[in-house]
């Protein structure tokens, strides 16, 4: 009787463990690098950029350019494509 008391109490510390709660993590903010306020360049053509200062580190990015993967949310980046016109705008 006593082994089956120990199994006993063993599966109910095992059962009871797993229902320790998860971590609360806050959520990435969706426009950590201000892209928002960009969204007015999309559909205009790549010449407007030249006239214009944003961020350091903010990327202008091409239909064949090379870019690195890392993730930085804080990163803005201006994409555009084969007919020179802006596509998307975004932080990554």
């Amino acid at each position: 009787m006593t082994r089956t008391a120990l199994l006993t109490a063993l599966a109910s510390a095992a059962l009871l463990a797993a229902c320790e709660p998860l971590p609360v993590t806050e959520p990435p903010a969706a426009d950590q690098c201000g892209a928002e306020g960009y969204q007015g360049l999309v559909g205009q053509p790549r010449s407007v950029l030249a006239q214009m200062t944003f961020p350091i580190g903010t990327r202008t990015i091409g239909p064949d350019d090379a870019v690195t993967a890392d993730f930085r949310p804080d990163r803005l980046n201006i994409e555009y494509g084969r007919n020179d016109r802006i596509e998307k705008v975004s932080c990554y």
